[in-house]
Order: C-alpha cells, then sequence, then structure tokens
C-alpha cells in the first residue's frame, strides 16, 4: 500500500495541483488537504506544505500560516518522527514554525527566508540546488548520492535565508545545511545565488533529518515537457528534472 501524503492548502496556497501531481507520480498516495478539514491529517503518513502566498504573506511570509490550526497536528506529527516537505511558501511556513532548522522552540523562529537581495523583488529563475547534507542527514534525501544536482525553479520574493551570526553558525555546525544554489555542473559560487541567501542555502533540514524546507520549485522541473529540448518526445508526461526529489521522498516512506 502506497504512503498517503497531505498536501496542505492554507488561504492563498496555488502550488497545490502539481505538487499533488508529482507526488502521484512517483508512487504516493497524495492528495490536496483543505485548512476547514485539518481535523483529518492525524491519518497521514506524510505531509507536504506546497508553494504559494499564504494568508497573502502578511507580516512575514509564512508567518500567519505558521500559526494556523493544521499546523498544530504538523507540528505533533513532526515530532512523532513523520516526514515533513515544504517548498516555497511551505518552507517559509515551516522556518516561521520553528520546526526548521529547529533550534529554537516551537514557533519562536532562529532564521527566517525573506526579502530577497540586493533587488528586494520577487525573482522567477531557473536554478539548480545541490546537495550538500551527508547522505544519512535528512530522511528525505537519504536516497539521493551526495552532490546530486537538482533543477528547479526560483520563484520567490522572499527567499533569502537570513539569521544572526550566531544562529547562522548553529545551522552550519549542527549540519541543517542540506541544499545551496549551484552552477547546473556543480560548482559553487556567488553567481549561482539568486537571492542573495545566506550560506547559499536552497535548503535546510531540522536536527532529526524528518523536515526538509527548500526554496526552490522542484515540482515546476518534474517532467519530460517541462524540458523542451529533451530528447525523449514521445513520453512527454514522464517525470523529470525535478522529480528526482519526490522520488527520493517516496522511497523514503516505503
Amino acid at each position: 500500500m502506497s504512503a498517503r501524503v497531505a498536501v496542505l492548502v492554507f488561504p492563498g496556497t496555488n502550488s497545490e495541483a502539481e505538487t499533488v501531481r508529482i507526488c502521484r507520480d512517483v508512487g504516493l498516495d497524495a492528495e490536496s488537504v483543505h485548512w476547514s478539514k485539518g481535523a483529518s491529517l492525524p491519518k497521514y503518513d506524510a505531509y507536504v506544505l506546497p508553494g504559494g502566498f499564504a494568508y497573502e504573506d502578511r507580516i512575514r511570509a509564512g508567518a500567519i500560516a505558521a500559526h494556523d490550526p493544521m499546523m498544530d497536528y504538523v507540528i505533533e506529527a513532526a515530532g512523532e518522527g513523520k516526514l515533513v516537505l515544504g517548498i516555497c511558501n511551505g518552507a517559509q511556513i515551516l522556518l516561521e514554525a520553528g520546526l526548521v532548522p529547529g533550534t529554537g522552540a516551537v514557533r519562536k523562529p532562529t532564521a527566517a527566508f525573506t526579502h530577497n537581495a540586493p533587488s528586494g523583488k520577487f525573482i522567477c529563475k531557473h536554478v539548480h540546488i545541490k546537495l550538500v547534507a551527508e547522505t544519512s542527514r535528512c530522511a528525505i534525501t537519504a536516497a539521493l548520492p551526495s552532490g546530486t544536482i537538482i533543477p528547479a525553479w526560483s520563484a520567490h520574493g522572499e527567499g533569502r535565508l537570513a539569521a544572526t551570526p550566531e544562529h547562522l553558525n548553529e545551522i552550519t555546525s549542527g549540519g541543517h545545511l542540506a541544499f545551496v544554489y549551484a552552477h547546473s555542473d556543480g560548482t559553487v559560487d556567488d553567481a549561482a545565488i539568486p537571492n542573495g541567501s545566506a550560506l547559499g542555502c536552497a535548503g535546510l533540514t531540522n536536527k532529526r533529518g524528518n523536515i526538509l524546507a527548500i526554496m526552490p520549485h522542484a515540482e515546476r522541473d518534474a517532467w519530460n515537457f517541462n524540458h523542451p529540448d529533451l530528447a525523449d518526445r514521445e513520453n512527454i508526461l514522464a517525470p523529470s528534472g525535478g522529480a528526482i526529489l519526490f522520488r527520493a521522498f517516496a522511497k523514503a516512506l516505503s
């Protein structure tokens, strides 16, 4: 039996459809769960918080959604060891809820994804992210080889990791840095970072390694039709590219 995955829908979420689809394409029993149906969340095996603009990103991106009653269930489930994946706005919510990097109390964030630098404007750009965490560090990425490169789309106004020097040191020393921005060949430098993110951060995990927060949208680069230059045109609907992350997610749940 496939693992049951809830894709949470807050007021303002807008990426749930493609997130549900790629989860299903890699073999998961995924469905979207509306914020009015949060009481059903305990029956699911794992949770995905997709992209969008939950509660219009008022105050800060993800700040209000982090206090939505649905997150009470996610926080409890994460404490029990269930897997949680947050993408873009979902990643912002996880940081605002204090689940990632998880170096402080719940709903007492020690870091945030905030306004892009230097422009402060919304960015829509194709990017690559590189797995820098040890393969055993995060359950969701455990099936990926060290240094795996994943194509994705950055589509955010607040994607820059920001924290105090003390908390940035906690992130690095605690092994919380999961993904960094990179070039397609795996080279890592400042030019690969689209938003000024501290540490070149594109993704973080918690101490236990059952939660992953990534800013770029791997699900928007997840099928052959997202790759017009691909030779395999006969299987245009087949998962590819960013689907590698979701295959690893599915393997972790198996």
